[in-house]
């Protein structure tokens, strides 16, 4: 089944927006190097990206790169995937983080999702390896400006912490859809997955919005594996086709886009996959499909 995306308390509520927790909560929540042996929370309430249309104004946008890294939140006491599992960062890393809720992505570069991949989700950190990985902050969440006023609140909670690792993913804007497009295609001739448009005016809101958007040249989306439906043929012992579902609860089987590897060793149950697609079916449904990538097994 799909994880939840709901609030994970009132007190996380209370943190998101900036107030202290109460001194028991605090005491047990304490930060630690191995997450190990901290316990899962509920999946964090976070903001999530419709894909780009026509007929949006990306003049009332502040347009940022898509980072292809792992999503990482912040609650100011703890680091965690979107699952809500701890992910086993450094000491130093965790001691350099400020008191407020941060939202990004942990990255490595453009074209390196494998390799922070790796990296982050061992349950040992790994000094060296956590040395070359970058906090990209995009966002305040739970915070009560709109996201122009955020991001520049934002920018001055990360210069005070003086760390070169921990940034803000560079913002600007674009005037007009031609200029917009321009943007898309330097960004992807230079590596990059494709841009990401958060309207400037927006307050922050949990879950799908359409007040965040993902541009990309090939649009993508993420689903949750929940079978695997066997192959015939050539394919007979192997996985022939993904049972995925969706966050609204649709399902459809997903059978293009792997390698003979992938299909011998199949994404496990409940780990979320990325699939391009072409356009949807009258139905809601994903049309001409194909896999790209583990995403998370979180």
């Amino acid at each position: 089944m799909l994880l939840s995306r709901t609030a994970t308390s009132a007190a996380c509520l209370a943190l998101l927006l900036g107030s202290a927790l109460p001194p028991v909560l605090a005491a047990a929540a304490k930060p630690a190097s191995a997450p190990g042996q901290l316990a899962a929370a509920p999946a964090p309430a976070l903001m999530l990206a419709s894909a780009w249309t026509p007929g949006h104004d990306p003049a009332a946008h502040m347009v940022s790169e898509k980072l292809d890294g792992v999503r990482a939140f912040w609650d100011g006491q703890v680091l965690r995937f979107r699952s809500g599992r701890p992910i086993a960062a450094p000491a130093w890393f965790i001691a350099a983080l400020p008191s407020v809720a941060l939202d990004g992505e942990l990255w490595l570069g453009r074209g390196r999702f494998d390799e922070v991949s790796g990296i982050v989700r061992r349950t040992k950190p790994v000094e060296a390896d956590w040395r070359q990985v970058t906090y990209m902050v995009f966002d305040l969440p739970g915070a009560s400006e709109p996201f122009g006023e955020r991001f520049e609140r934002l920018q001055a909670v990360l210069a005070q912490a003086q760390q070169p690792w921990l940034q803000t993913v560079p913002q600007q804007r674009v005037s007009d859809a031609q200029a917009l497009q321009t943007l898309l295609s330097t960004t992807v001739q230079a590596g990059g997955e494709g841009l990401v448009l958060h309207r400037a005016d927006a307050l922050w809101s949990p879950g799908r919005s359409e007040n965040l958007l993902k541009f990309k040249p090939v649009p993508d989306d993420e689903a949750r594996v929940v079978g695997h439906l066997p192959g015939k043929g050539r394919l007979s012992g192997k996985l022939g086709a993904l049972l995925l579902e969706l966050p609204n609860g649709q399902r459809f089987a997903l059978g293009s886009g792997f390698t003979d590897a992938q299909r011998a060793d199949p994404p496990a149950i409940g780990s979320l996959v990325t699939y391009r697609y072409r356009d949807h079916t009258p139905n809601g449904l994903p049309r001409f499909a194909s896999f790209l990538r583990v995403r998370s097994h979180e």
